[in-house]
């Protein structure tokens, strides 16, 4: 019987004129498209809002377990009047798993705390997707740090359990260092650059913070220690929208994120991810005109921050 639907299924989408390249779209329907470094669970035929009332029930139930936001994708196109299917991403944290990274190189902060997306896809099935630690080790050089696999398992036994499905890995996980990210460095005091960057940010009506992040006071919370470090979460769902109705994956590296952090001899660096290098990853029309404008905004905020 599979056989014979399979079957009837290409024999229909050939009727129709479809081509080669048309036919992994339409058999895919919305999962992930070989994202790098995106593991993910795919929950056939369940309900999106049970599913993720299930993953913050969950992470609420872990004591060494905080979360820092909630971002309702779909809620935020709604209120620039655009449409998207339920989308959520949860931000969460465990000082005493991400600390080790930040102690061999702080901008592994910028892809800390961990993220988890939710979203319905096209099928009605509902995927929950993650960055791999494999990923993170590799674009910030921190393979040596000691809680990775605590990690890398903890991510997948939540996934897996609130899925109630195996874990999809990821194709491969082949990021190089530091790609797909900037930063700008000058001398100063974190606490003095973090502020001109929040200023920089409450001033634009267009933006709003999410979630703001000390990861030197959150490392002490566990009795470990980091360098001055902070992150400040933000969006605009106007420019961000767009490119989550294009490929819903890159709600993963949605909102944006700047990251503050010492770099000694009084030295700071404002980091962020380069909005080009995101399309890259989610396979994202790079001449989405959105791009542009992101890239540009965040530029001019960092210039700001650090008085250029």
């Amino acid at each position: 019987m599979i056989i014979r639907t399979l079957l009837y299924a290409v024999i229909l989408i050939t009727s129709f004129g479809c081509n080669d390249d048309d036919l992994p779209d339409l058999l895919n329907r919305n999962e992930p498209k070989n994202v790098t470094g995106l593991n993910y669970v795919e929950a056939e035929g369940g309900d999106f809002t049970e599913l993720y009332d299930k993953l913050i029930t969950t992470l609420n139930g872990n004591t060494a377990v905080s979360i820092v936001a909630q971002v309702d994708h779909a809620a935020n196109a709604q209120s620039v009047g655009e449409s998207l299917r339920p989308t959520r991403t949860v931000l969460f944290g465990n000082p005493r798993l991400g600390t080790p990274l930040m102690q061999i190189n702080p901008q592994a902060g910028l892809d800390l705390p961990q993220k988890m997306l939710v979203y319905e896809a096209e099928d009605d099935d509902v995927i929950l997707a993650y960055n791999t630690v494999e990923y993170l080790a590799n674009r910030h050089g921190v393979s040596a740090a000691s809680t990775l696999v605590d990690m890398r398992d903890d991510l997948g036994a939540l996934a897996a359990g609130v899925g109630n499905d195996n874990v999809v890995n990821a194709a491969d996980n082949d990021v190089s260092l530091n790609e797909g990210v900037m930063d700008i460095t000058v001398s100063g005091s974190v606490d003095s650059v973090y502020a001109k960057l929040r200023a920089a940010i409450v001033g634009n009506a267009n933006l709003r913070i999410i979630a703001e992040l000390d990861h030197q006071a959150n490392a002490a919370s566990v009795g470990l220690e980091l360098p001055a470090m902070r992150l400040i979460v933000f969006g605009n769902p106007q420019l961000g929208t767009p490119l989550l109705q294009e490929e819903r994956s890159v709600g993963i590296d949605l909102p944006q994120k700047m990251l503050v952090y010492a770099l000694g001899d009084d030295n700071v660096t404002v980091a962020y991810n380069d909005p080009y290098y995101l399309a890259e990853r989610h396979d994202i029309d790079e001449d989405t005109p959105e791009l542009a404008t992101i890239r540009d905004a965040l530029s001019a905020l960092a210039r700001t921050a650090v008085g250029l």
